[in-house]
């Protein structure tokens, strides 16, 4: 299960790859179709990307406003890669088509850029969602606790459970603790696990006792065995199962409220 491509310490997940290649790909083709006519399309071009950014982007804090209401300048944060895609592709498409009245000498370029994006985000869609990965089981994997007993993992079916891994020395993932903390305690009938990546209990303990932070489920995963077997270096990862323990969804990079509601949304039906 690798839903990224990992260059060193960079997680760059694969989704994102293709929003780069539906960009690259149309603007290639637009540009080219409209080099006949002599007329500049690459604007036009960047502006429909960044309509349909901004309505893929406020779709999805419509759809989880609860969440964001609690902090509302994390609307802005979009590193909690809180989208809705279906939306976005919509609004791009009403915008191109907009340029049609307006721009008719574009109609031909604009039009042919879009079905090439459209057709590389189609393609790349089924690809991705072809990846091994969901469906696979929770892993017979025991680690260590805080408290000095050993904890398998396969313990925790039976109901949805979110198995976070995670380092002292991760920004992002220092930044959702405090998210998945509040999860935890308000949502008694999920598991939230923590796995920490190879560090010492001593560390652990002093990190977060110095931040104040109690965390049920707090297992310590000395040689990152954890990060093996799921195919994944990059910190942090949180794995989302049902109540089955068959692995729903991932999510490489930090969690919000909203990321984190969206994700528990999926491991529950």
């Amino acid at each position: 299960m690798n839903n990224a491509l990992i260059i060193g310490p960079l997680a760059i997940p694969y989704a994102l790859l293709l929003v780069f290649a539906v960009a690259a790909s149309s603007l290639a083709v637009g540009t080219r179709s409209a080099g006949k006519t002599g007329m500049a399309i690459e604007p036009e071009l960047w502006k429909t990307w960044i309509v349909g950014l901004l309505v893929a982007r406020l779709a999805f804090v419509w759809e989880f406003r609860a969440a964001y209401m609690l902090s509302p300048l994390g609307v802005l944060d979009i590193r909690d890669g809180g989208w809705n895609a279906t939306a976005g592709f919509i609004g791009a498409w009403l915008y191109a088509l907009s340029l049609y009245g307006r721009r008719p000498a574009l109609r031909k370029p604009v039009q042919a850029a879009m079905l090439t994006g459209s057709l590389v985000w189609l393609a790349g869609s089924i690809a991705l969602s072809l990846q091994p990965g969901p469906g696979q089981p929770m892993p017979e994997l025991g680690f260590r606790s805080t408290q000095g007993e050993t904890v398998q993992l396969a313990a925790f079916k039976g109901q949805p459970t979110v198995v976070n891994l995670w380092a002292t020395w991760c920004p992002p993932c220092v930044r959702e603790m405090p998210v998945l903390q509040k999860a935890q305690a308000d949502l008694p009938g999920v598991n939230f696990v923590f796995v920490n990546q190879g560090e010492s209990p001593d560390k652990v303990h002093q990190w977060l006792q110095a931040r104040d932070l109690n965390l049920r489920n707090m297992l310590l995963d000395e040689a990152r065995v954890a990060g093996a077997a799921f195919k994944q270096s990059a910190l942090p990862m949180t794995l989302f199962f049902d109540a089955d323990g068959r692995l729903v969804s991932t999510r490489i990079g930090e969690l919000s409220p909203a990321t984190l509601a969206e994700r528990l949304d999926q491991a529950r039906r």
